[in-house]
């Protein structure tokens, strides 16, 4: 018996990364996924990799920037299933830069994607879980929602909205049977980050690299982001909301955060 069993999971941006992660994990947990996304392509692979090992899922066409979008998400995963159990707020860009060096388009982009797309997918998926009187809601924060990193002025500025939104929630809804939490990732492996790696090194010697940063000697990979989030998601969590589950390897342990984005 899965630790999901019974329960559907929408999951915005589950198309790679640690979105597609905790989609393929929930599903072998024994949750229907429903992954709400941009890229088609990518997002009806990850459906055919669960339903291929006997889950169930389906994939919704979503721009969380709009409202609308997060609205109809929601909508077809209760005509689909009937019920949301679990919201998982994913989906999010990582723009590198200081305040002078990030773009008017960039900023107004990072807010209306990691801010706005949280608040209206949440806002679509409450009143549903308020009158069954459950719901779990995860938003994925960042180890900058901690500590602030250099560089990266626009998107610390959205994951620490992310953390206090994840707080407010949390004491808004607990008393109608909703936890509300966050993960809040450090450095983790996505595809993204290959585009990074220099000519003439591996992506092994690349990561490796990286990892000397951290208390652990690396950067975590999806899998184990999902294993946290699997965590936030299933009973094993029951007494936690508001919380931000920092899972970074060390990296804020002495006050910093190490940014290799």
């Amino acid at each position: 018996m899965g630790r999901l069993d019974k329960r559907t999971a929408l999951i915005t941006g589950g198309s790679a990364g640690i979105g597609r992660a905790a989609a393929l994990l929930f599903a072998q947990e024994g949750a229907q996924v429903v992954i709400a996304a941009r890229n088609a392509e990518r997002s009806q692979g990850v459906v055919e990799r669960i339903q291929a090992a006997g889950g169930s899922a389906l994939f919704v066409p979503c721009d969380v920037r709009r409202p609308e979008d997060c609205a109809r998400a929601v909508q077809a995963t209760l005509d689909a299933y009937g019920q949301l159990d679990i919201l998982f707020n994913n989906a999010g860009i990582v723009p590198v830069g200081t305040v002078l060096e990030t773009s008017l388009e960039t900023w107004a982009d990072v807010l209306a994607t990691n801010v706005s797309g949280t608040f209206y997918m949440s806002r679509a998926a409450l009143p549903h879980m308020i009158a069954r009187g459950k719901g779990v809601i995860i938003n994925c924060g960042s180890d900058n929602s901690l500590v602030a990193g250099q560089d990266s002025a626009a998107y610390c500025a959205t994951k620490g909205a992310v953390a206090l939104l994840t707080k407010a929630m949390a004491l808004d809804h607990g008393r109608q049977g909703i936890r509300v939490n966050a993960i809040c990732p450090g450095d983790t492996y996505v595809e993204r980050w290959n585009a990074k790696v220099a000519p003439g090194q591996t992506l092994d010697e690349y990561l490796d690299e990286l990892g000397e940063g951290f208390a652990l000697g690396r950067v975590s990979s999806a899998d184990e982001m999902a294993r946290a989030i699997l965590f936030l998601a299933s009973d094993d969590s029951s007494y936690m909301t508001g919380a931000l589950l920092v899972v970074d390897g060390g990296s804020t342990a002495g006050g910093t955060a190490v940014m290799f984005r």
